[in-house]
């Protein structure tokens, strides 16, 4: 730009010296300038990146644990107390346990009606087997005994199961069925898909919001191999004695009902004493069979499978199996349900001595009936 100034009245243009002043002025204002808009853009630069290096640190950042404060008390939390040998469920919901009777209703009367559903159907199977085992030997009479003297020549698997089948007892014929679900159940387990419908059907827990099948269902379910093999042992090693007792059809009907009494009575005391937590195994259900063959035959001598040169009778195994489970109940030891142990070993000791009596030697009514039914069908 050009300056004017007035000396003596004529307009004179600028010496070189100003020209130059006016430049260093007009270069260190554009300068000035310059600086203050490269601050302000690269500190809202900054600024930016800041912000969105922040962002991507959080998106990616691992959430936070939750410490044991966040957790809820034991007394309110709704997750079950695992044992030992119970299954993990920590993923699985149940509801807020309640302490309330009323949740041992429903329970309480399936527990009636599946037991004298199972003592009427194993009236009506044995009335049935004994009719078709009569019909067999008469037929077999009439048979021409030259059909019964051929020689079999055929070597194949199937004749070799059938004598191993035949040189089992009756006891252990009855109680291979109850195994094979066992051991089903216990694959079943191992399927990681099918854990959370196991969880929910296959233990029994008061907490839970399925109450009556899980009695029946929890009885031929097992977690742990030891727990299974265990228990299996010990059912095959009294089956040829109980059913000697009671008989094949008898048996069955004890042994269901017991699995439900068990479960009921493990029910109650967990709802009692607020010690929530599934519970799942045959132990129940053995445990009567094995206090009604103490009961019945007490001096009978009885020996552990990994010490057999120790013998005690029976009478005194009962007794001392009662006060275990007795103790562990009254301190809450927690690897066990003693409580199922007890109902149904007590369960046991009644029937063999009670409920033999009344329930069983009192069927002739039903098989009557149900004889008068297969009669007017056959009939018609």
């Amino acid at each position: 730009p050009r300056c004017r100034f007035q000396d003596g009245g004529r307009e004179a243009l600028p010496t070189r010296k100003d020209y130059l002043g006016e430049l260093r002025k007009m270069a260190w204002t554009f300068c000035s300038r310059a600086w203050v808009k490269q601050e302000l853009w690269s500190s809202g630069t900054r600024a930016s990146r800041s912000t969105l290096f922040t962002q991507q640190r959080n998106g990616f950042r691992k959430p936070a644990q939750k410490t044991d404060s966040q957790r809820p008390n034991s007394g309110s939390s709704t997750k079950p107390r695992r044992s030992g040998l119970s299954p993990p469920v920590e993923d699985v919901v149940f509801p807020t346990p309640s302490h309330s009777v009323k949740k041992l209703v429903k329970p309480f009367f399936f527990t009636i009606g599946f037991s004298g559903c199972a003592f009427g159907s194993a009236a009506i199977w044995q009335y049935e087997a004994l009719k078709t085992r009569f019909q067999k030997y008469f037929e077999n009479t009439r048979a021409d005994w030259m059909d019964r003297m051929k020689l079999r020549t055929d070597l194949d698997i199937r004749r070799e199961i059938n004598l191993w089948w035949k040189s089992l007892s009756e006891g252990q014929r009855a109680v291979s069925g109850i195994i094979a679900a066992n051991v089903l159940v216990f694959c079943l387990w191992r399927v990681p898909a099918m854990q959370r419908i196991m969880v929910t059907y296959f233990t029994s827990n008061p907490a839970s919001r399925v109450l009556c099948f899980p009695m029946v269902l929890s009885t031929f379910s097992h977690f742990s191999f030891l727990h299974m093999a265990t228990n299996m042992y010990v059912l095959w090693s009294f089956s040829t004695s109980i059913v000697s007792l009671l008989g094949r059809e008898q048996f069955m009907a004890v042994y269901f009902s017991a699995g439900v009494v068990s479960t009921f009575v493990s029910y109650v005391c967990k709802v009692a004493t607020g010690r929530f937590g599934p519970s799942l195994g045959a132990s129940g259900a053995i445990m009567t069979i094995l206090a009604a063959v103490c009961t019945k035959m007490p001096e009978a001598k009885l020996a552990i499978i990994f010490l057999p040169m120790f013998t005690f009778t029976a009478g005194n195994a009962l007794k001392a199996v009662i006060a275990i489970d007795s103790a562990g109940l009254v301190l809450g030891w927690k690897f066990f349900d003693h409580a199922a142990h007890l109902g149904g070993a007590l369960f046991g000791m009644w029937y063999v001595t009670f409920g033999n009596e009344l329930i069983w030697n009192n069927r002739e009514p039903l098989v009557k009936a149900w004889h008068n039914l297969r009669t007017g069908r056959s009939k018609k």
